[in-house]
Formats: structure tokens, sequence, C-alpha cells
């Protein structure tokens, strides 16, 4: 067992339950984990035994074009869509960030953080 893990992405996108967040977009950063079985790829450099890192990407870009309210709903979307890549993940730990929402007020950023399998017990 190893861990893969992204850190630090960045996207501009249009997630938010209020009518402003889905016109004027947001900042949003997003930390990803990953446990799964890479042996075969430390022993024999293969690229098809391991998590390739530019299809986790595409993934988490493509849920992050698509509008959704919840930052929880935006997370479950991507770890099912990451798991339907690669079922033989065994932990997930996403964090996810709305940079200054709209609440108000001075607000660094708003985060969610979901793991597998632990929130899906």
């Amino acid at each position: 067992m190893g861990k893969v893990s992204l850190e630090g992405i960045e996207f501009h996108a249009y997630h938010g339950a209020y009518p402003e967040e889905s016109i004027l977009g947001n900042r949003f950063t997003l930390d990803l984990e990953l446990e799964t079985e890479f042996r075969d790829a430390m022993l024999h450099d293969d690229l098809k035994a391991t998590v390739d890192y530019s299809v986790l990407y595409r993934i988490i870009k493509g849920r992050m074009d698509v509008k959704v309210k919840l930052l929880e709903h935006l997370g479950h979307l991507i770890v099912q869509d990451i798991l339907e890549a690669y079922p033989k993940t065994k932990e997930i730990r996403l964090t996810l960030k709305k940079h200054g929402p709209a609440l108000g007020g001075l607000v660094k950023y708003s985060a969610v953080q979901i793991q597998y399998p632990e929130d899906y017990a």
C-alpha cells in the first residue's frame, strides 16, 4: 500500500447556494490523498499499475466545471468518480475549500473534508 496525493489544485468555478456565486464564481482549492496498491508500479516503472495524476486532475476538473450548490455534494461526486476510475482505491481523503465565501464578512475560506470509506459507512 502507498499514498498518492495532489495538493493545492486551484480552479475558478461557479458553485454555491446563492445566485451571485453562480454568476461571479469563486476560487476553489482542493487537496486529495489516495491510499492504493502500487507495488507493481514501484518495482516495474509501469504507469498502468498505479494511479495516473493526469486522470485524477481530469476527473476533478470535470466535476468543477459542473455547477452544484454544496461543497459536500461536489466532494461526494469527485470521490465517486475516482472510485469508478480506480476501484482498488482503499481510502480517499479530500479537502475542498471555497475562498472568500459570500457570508457578509471577511472569511478566508469555507471547507469540507470527505473521507472514504469512513463517511460512507
